[in-house]
């Protein structure tokens, strides 16, 4: 059996494990009341420039290099039980990413709870590798791609070391990678693997799937949630974020975040301290060619729509669902509906690839769409909405 495991003890959900620290704050022996204490050097800041890159993959150096740009995150919240000054609390990882201040990290690193419900930590704590601990402020949130902004002031005589982010595009399985970060809340702990797929579909915090997800077998577990996964180059390709796991321990299927996904989400959120998604509002299964054989779909790829969010934005531009229930191959089918081809002059191969063509457009663009209805191919304009807080619906 797999479960969501947030930061938080006692937040379970189904199929993957997000890997911050469930326990409450190891300064609390026993589940007691959190003592953060702020330590504070004050001197002046350095900024650490990135040297020259080395040719192949050598994780010592990836370490000695990167590694004292790995930060650890400790989040605190409200217990809700009175007002005698306990608080729950998380640890979970991050990566300074400017000689500003910022780290990114995820968003259950330093929130609770899912869609509408979730809310920040009331207070947030960074410890660097050269053992400062500064408060942070949380300058927001991407529940959707589970990504977080946080900052610190630049006063505490920090030494900043900025990761350098690749591009999620380029990476390919078997290439090796490092992870960094504090599982269980061990400090600046290293381990190595290969990304062992590309392009999962992985649950956010919202209910909808956070598309483009990297695959590995380096060790991650819980603590390890917000730490970069970074290639030979020494370049962060995604954001450390979930395990799957029947055990409850790393079992050698982590998932991070795309790279490309998480500076779409920290631009947003820099711009506007916040991210808004396109909305489609269609559920829709994978065409293969016997599936179309079978239901003379006219296409042998594509996204065949399955079911519309009524009055979204599909079904105002017309698109159509199928409806009943035929079983193929062990998976009941609802015939009728139309087949995605193209999102603008995209093809749509998987279903996975509507929602990722759709993210370089904001609510309201209208885009053009390459549909297959009835073995006629046609195209069909709609005007996207904006995605909801949750998911309780086809979208």
């Amino acid at each position: 059996m797999t479960r969501l495991l947030l930061p938080i003890v006692a937040a379970l959900a189904a199929f993957a494990v997000g890997c911050g620290d469930g326990s409450n704050n190891p300064d609390a022996p026993d589940g007691g009341e959190a003592r953060v204490s702020t330590v504070e050097r004050v001197t002046r800041v350095e900024v650490v420039k990135r040297s020259g890159e080395d040719e192949g993959f050598d994780p010592r150096r990836i370490f000695e290099r990167d590694g004292p740009g790995v930060v650890t995150i400790r989040s605190l919240f409200d217990a809700g039980d009175g007002d005698d000054g306990r608080r729950q609390g998380g640890v979970g990882s991050g990566f300074v990413i400017s000689e500003r201040g910022e780290i990114a990290t995820n968003a259950h690193v330093v929130s609770q709870g899912e869609g509408k419900d979730i809310k920040r930590a009331d207070e947030v704590y960074v410890n660097f590798a050269d053992d400062n601990q500064v408060p942070a402020e949380i300058v927001g949130l991407d529940p959707n791609a589970d990504v977080a902004l946080l900052r610190v002031e630049t006063r505490a005589g920090l030494t900043l070391r900025p990761l350098r982010f690749g591009s999620s595009g380029d990476v390919v399985v078997g290439e090796p990678v490092a992870a960094i970060g504090s599982p269980f809340g061990e400090e600046q702990s290293l381990s190595v693997g290969v990304v062992s797929a590309t392009d999962r579909a992985i649950e956010s915090l919202t209910g909808f799937e956070t598309l483009g997800a990297i695959q590995t077998d380096a060790a991650i577990n819980q603590g390890n949630s917000g730490g970069p996964l970074i290639n030979a180059e020494g370049d962060v390709i995604g954001i450390n974020a979930q395990i799957r796991t029947q055990s409850g321990g790393g079992e050698g299927v982590g998932y991070a975040i795309p790279a490309d996904q998480v500076k779409r989400s920290i631009e947003q959120i820099r711009r506007h301290g916040e991210v808004k998604y396109p909305y489609l509002g269609v559920s829709t299964s994978p065409v293969y060619p016997q599936l179309a054989d079978r239901f003379d779909l006219g296409t042998e790829s594509g996204a065949w729509i399955q079911e519309l969010v009524e009055g979204g934005p599909a079904a105002k531009a017309g698109l159509r669902a199928g409806s009943g229930n035929v079983r193929f191959q062990a998976r009941p089918y609802r015939p009728g509906g139309d087949v995605i081809t193209k999102v603008e002059d995209t093809p749509i191969k998987t279903a996975n690839d509507v929602g990722l063509s759709l993210l370089p457009y904001a609510p309201g663009d209208t885009v053009t769409l390459e549909i297959v209805r009835d073995g006629k191919r046609m195209t069909i304009d709609v005007e996207l909405g904006e995605r909801p807080a949750e998911i309780d619906r086809p979208g």
